[in-house]
């Protein structure tokens, strides 16, 4: 055994080391990636560095700076599933884990550069980088949609309906006639409610209210949002203080029923996300009445005014 690659946990217990590399270029993950690096990102509640070294140590690996000898390597903005981590754990000898357009996203060697011949193994359709927005909400899906029970530290009224899995913050209240579809995980100090409907596997992060007649399906919602009442949010990323004005509705299903495509860099790219709503940076208000097309991203501390209709990115 090559003990440069490996780490003792305990007596008799061994880990292999794993270095996660930087993040790379961010720009694609815009606007969410303004006001923080990628790895600072939320999802189900948590930095995507910590989830992701989380998962590294269950399957076997040990975050390191420093190697010696074999190890994984694998870029910061990778995603791994389960199963891949667990075909890595059990590889000898040099192996490169590429997507389908060619790009290593992990790999078992010495150095922090893919070795020229390694072994190829082509990543599953849980294994990816994430690029854009739409993945950190794929990731969010992801782990949410592994929630096996639910965890409650705050205060759930009698008269809420839970007909899935909810992990609930402390000092987090959900009212009266609030139904959570689905698993859901809510953070500290936020209010639920009354009379609103969350499903699919959304998070909703520290300090935010969802109030009176408001629907969120399947989201990311980043710490302190506000999303009042009346109002309608599906397959969205949503960063930090956003405020959406009563009766704000973000479109997510094209009437062709193709995929949605979304501009990066002055390219419109293909989502792959048949159901994909808004992504709002950090700060955003919409006026009352406000209606944002599939896809459509607005810029940190941008604002619409009441009635406006979203049809193109709003950078300023």
């Amino acid at each position: 055994m090559d003990q440069g690659a490996f780490i003792s946990r305990e007596k008799g217990s061994w880990l292999m080391k794993v270095v996660i590399l930087g993040a790379g270029s961010t720009e694609g993950c815009q606007p969410v990636t303004i006001a923080r690096a990628l790895p600072a990102c939320h999802v189900a509640n948590e930095p995507l560095i910590d989830v992701q070294k989380e998962r590294l140590r269950s399957a076997g690996f040990e975050p390191a700076a420093k190697v010696s000898g074999t190890a994984l390597y694998m870029k910061g903005d990778t995603w791994l599933s389960k199963n891949m981590l667990s075909f890595l754990a059990r590889t000898k000898g040099a192996v490169t884990v590429k997507d389908a357009g060619g790009r290593a996203l992990a790999w078992m060697g010495k150095s922090s550069s893919p070795a020229s011949g390694a072994t190829c193994r082509s990543a599953d359709e849980w294994s990816f980088a994430i690029r854009f927005p739409w993945d950190l909400l794929r990731v969010n899906e992801i782990l949410v949609g592994e929630l096996v029970e639910s965890k409650i530290r705050g205060e759930v009224s009698p008269a809420a309906h839970i007909d899935g899995r909810l992990v609930l913050g402390k000092g987090s209240r959900v009212l009266a006639g609030v139904f959570v579809d689905g698993n859901v995980v809510v953070g500290a100090n936020c209010k639920i409610g009354p009379n609103c409907y969350i499903r699919g596997n959304t998070s909703i992060g520290d300090g935010c209210h969802v109030g009176h007649a408001v629907e969120i399906k399947n989201c990311l919602v980043m710490a302190g949002t506000s999303i009042g009442h009346l109002s309608y949010c599906g397959d969205s990323v949503i960063g930090e203080r956003v405020n959406l004005g009563a009766g704000t509705i973000t479109a997510n299903f094209r009437h062709d029923g193709q995929n949605h495509r979304s501009m990066v860099g002055g390219e419109l790219v293909d989502t792959g996300r048949r159901k994909f709503g808004a992504v709002l940076g950090d700060n955003v208000h919409t006026g009352i009445h406000t209606s944002i097309y599939p896809g459509r991203k607005m810029w940190p501390g941008t604002a619409t005014i009441p009635g406006a209709v979203v049809g193109r990115d709003i950078l300023s």
